[in-house]
């Protein structure tokens, strides 16, 4: 089982692996943000009482994410249509985690102006 704990070594290690990536605690001690060029990617949480994983996510990945997997539901606290939340689970893998994070870290590049593109998303599958 991946818990709360595992959930974030795994999402820090791989957000640390991402060019450009920062750790920022802008909202309090309570909430862990990663940010490339000044854009959130990923949160890390346990504000609701729950340890949890933030990550955006394409509209209809979310929804089909969302439907396969009883751990994912709409992102706490963000915009329900691009992010999901991720929460401990014995089906939940450290493979996903990090799909999920280099995910969200490539939409949220994809926004930039391409001048600022730390990394050139479409070479991150």
């Amino acid at each position: 089982m991946m818990d709360g704990n595992g959930i974030y070594v795994a999402a820090r290690q791989r957000a640390g692996e991402m060019l450009g990536s920062q750790a920022q605690y802008p909202f309090g001690p309570d909430w862990e943000v990663f940010k490339v060029r000044g854009k959130i990617f990923l949160l890390l949480t346990a504000v609701t009482g729950q340890q949890q994983m933030i990550v955006k996510a394409d509209p209809e990945d979310g929804q089909a994410l969302r439907q396969q997997y009883p751990f994912i539901a709409p992102g706490y606290h963000m915009n329900k249509k691009h992010w999901i939340s991720v929460y401990p689970h014995s089906e939940l893998h450290q493979q996903l985690i990090e799909e999920l994070v280099t995910d969200s870290y490539r939409l949220v590049v994809e926004t930039l102006p391409k001048t600022q593109w730390p990394i050139d998303p479409r070479s991150l599958g």
